[in-house]
């Protein structure tokens, strides 16, 4: 004997939740996204990457911890390195990072599709791009401030650090802010790439192609071709570190070679305005499926 098909209630049943409009897409894209980067979620070959970089950046900042607790006080100015000099030490860490968030975002939402399902969402271009710059810069600021942030905690907590509370106020701005702008220098110029193809592998090697390449041909130009030194403005991997050195009121590579800070302040915000124009207009042309 066949049962008969019973319908129990029927009718369009609203959503009564709290609606968080466009704002709270934007934050739910810069928080997935973060979680996608370090791997939070997924096995454990995502997290490879990120962990390895994060360790890099980190690990300096306890050596010189333990450096500062064991070595008397007339020696830490000789062995501790400046806060923008810090840099020096985990560049390479700041470059496979900066090589490795902006592809592993977008690229990988236009090769599986998912940037169609996004577009479907209260998210349009523009406040999809917002969110995604939101979590790339957050996502390099782990690296950029965290570390000497960290650095200046521990040397201060250790009576190596500022002399007092206004001094260690003004080093710690000093880091956020030249920190800051790194991290925007290094999202723009790595979404740029990214939006330009969308194979994580080429985005990748492209980045690094190009700050290797740029520092290289900004030498070459400048000490082989003997032209200004106006042209090391385009050493992208040396521009940002620099800036952070005038920023903390030190010298730098650049200082003796008459290269002011407001011209160090213009390119670097040349670069950010450039490929944030760049992006924009990829993803504004772009079709997509929805």
């Amino acid at each position: 004997m066949t049962a008969e098909a019973a319908i129990y209630e029927q009718g369009y049943r609203s959503y009564d939740g709290v609606r968080t409009g466009v704002g709270g897409a934007i934050r739910t894209l810069v928080f997935h996204s973060a979680r996608a980067v370090l791997g939070l979620g997924r096995s454990a070959r995502h997290k490879v990457m990120p962990v390895a970089v994060i360790l890099m950046a980190y690990t300096p900042a306890a050596v010189f911890l333990g450096v500062a607790a064991l070595l008397p006080d007339e020696l830490q100015g000789e062995v501790l390195p400046s806060y923008a000099g810090y840099y020096g030490f985990v560049s390479a860490a700041l470059f496979l990072f900066a090589s490795f968030v902006a592809p592993e975002l977008l690229c990988t939402d236009r090769r599986t599709g998912m940037l169609g399902v996004y577009l479907a969402s209260p998210l349009d271009r523009r406040t999809y791009l917002l969110g995604k710059t939101i979590a790339v810069a957050s996502i390099l600021a782990v690296v950029t401030i965290g570390p000497p942030l960290v650095l200046l905690i521990g040397l201060s907590l250790a009576d190596a650090g500022p002399a007092g509370l206004g001094e260690g106020l003004r080093l710690a701005w000093r880091i956020i802010l030249s920190g800051a702008v790194m991290s925007a220098f290094y999202a723009a110029i790595s979404m740029a790439i990214s939006a330009t193809t969308d194979r994580k592998g080429a985005a990748t090697a492209s980045i690094i192609g190009l700050m290797i390449g740029s520092l290289a041909v900004a030498n070459a130009v400048v000490e082989g071709g003997e032209q200004s030194e106006l042209f090391r403005l385009g050493d992208l991997a040396s521009l940002p570190f620099e800036l952070a050195s005038r920023i903390h009121g030190e010298e730098g590579d650049w200082a003796s070679r008459d290269i002011s800070t407001g011209l160090i302040w213009l390119a670097v915000l040349g670069v950010i305005a450039v490929c944030s124009g760049w992006v924009w207009d990829r993803y504004r042309r772009m079709l997509v499926q929805r």
